[in-house]
């Protein structure tokens, strides 16, 4: 039996290498044997302030980016969360029955989001981790590909499908969390001890998958290391070099041990512009793939997975409706 698999990336700001290493390519080798179900999650890009005109073209470019980086139509399906009303249904019918407000003041992405405001930020922010645990729920999901900034968020959707079948019957599949060992959680160029961050405050943290391959070069020329020269891999000691010895890693299908062989004696200057040239070769063949996929395809594509999903979403509503007695 092949195991169901569930993900998804906002359309909100500019997708990264971060989220291509951290979560995509993970996702393109898991289709092969698995079935998997990859949203758009645009109710959640709403939880922060969006310009419309600009979050319906990142809606088309994320879908875009799904399919340039691998993700086969055949083995997979892909969707716009908005299109498939049950989403919000479940998550409201998970916040009254079994989310507790003592759930949501341990997450601790709000409180990072929210900053010092977060007496004047939108429910939603608040909450989101509740829809989330709906998309994942709604599909019977077996495991969630997720970084390991979000495994706070599947155990909350594990915890809330524990209560609601103990208190109505057997109803939700409990999902598991699958982290990549490598690349699970790339880091900032300009500060690796935080996140690559699509909303953050400069382009030097990021190298964005639409960068032209000569951004590219100067933001890993500039990216920060350390003062000792060493190309050597720790995290704790050395997070700058460590980080570009991942990116170098994945994108080169080289283990970091042979990178290490291979740099040994040499300086930062060289490894960066070696790597440089590994992320513009990358950057060039994925955006071949990218403008080759139109506007229509990409909203086709949408349609299809929605109406492929909707009978799912139907059946486990169902169930939960006659669990909480609300339907017979």
């Amino acid at each position: 039996m092949k195991k169901t698999i569930f993900s998804g990336i906002q359309p909100s700001g500019n997708l990264h290498l971060g989220n291509y290493l951290g979560a995509i390519t993970q996702w393109v080798d898991m289709q092969v044997e698995n079935k998997c179900i990859f949203c758009v999650v645009d109710y959640h890009a709403i939880t922060v302030k969006q310009d419309p005109a600009v979050l319906n073209r990142q809606i088309l470019d994320t879908v875009k980016v799904y399919l340039a980086s691998g993700i086969d139509m055949g083995k997979s399906v892909i969707f716009q969360q908005s299109d498939i009303k049950e989403h919000t249904e479940l998550g409201w019918v998970l916040n009254c029955s079994v989310a507790r407000m003592s759930d949501l003041n341990k997450m601790t992405q709000f409180k990072d989001k929210a900053g010092e405001n977060q007496e004047n930020v939108g429910v939603g922010l608040y909450d989101y981790p509740v829809l989330m645990a709906s998309d994942i729920l709604l599909y019977n999901t077996d495991v969630v590909p997720v970084g390991d900034d979000q495994v706070q968020h599947v155990e909350l959707t594990r915890t809330l499908a524990r209560r609601f079948n103990k208190t109505y019957g057997e109803v939700f599949r409990l999902p598991k969390v699958e982290l990549r060992k490598e690349g699970a959680r790339i880091m900032g160029l300009d500060d690796a001890t935080k996140k690559m961050s699509k909303s953050a405050s400069s382009e030097y943290n990021f190298i964005a998958l639409t960068d032209t391959p000569e951004l590219a070069r100067k933001k890993i020329m500039k990216a920060a290391t350390d003062s000792d020269g060493v190309v050597k891999y720790d995290v704790e000691n050395k997070p700058g070099i460590s980080n570009l010895l991942t990116i170098y890693s994945l994108l080169g299908r080289i283990s970091i041990e042979m990178l290490e062989e291979k740099y040994s004696g040499q300086g930062y200057g060289d490894f960066k512009k070696d790597l440089a040239e590994v992320v513009g070769e990358f950057l060039t063949g994925f955006q071949e793939r990218f403008n080759k996929i139109s506007d229509e395809e990409a909203l086709k594509i949408l349609a299809s997975g929605a109406k492929e999903i909707q009978g799912v979403a139907d059946a486990t509503m169902k169930k939960v409706k006659l669990a909480l007695g609300i339907k017979k």
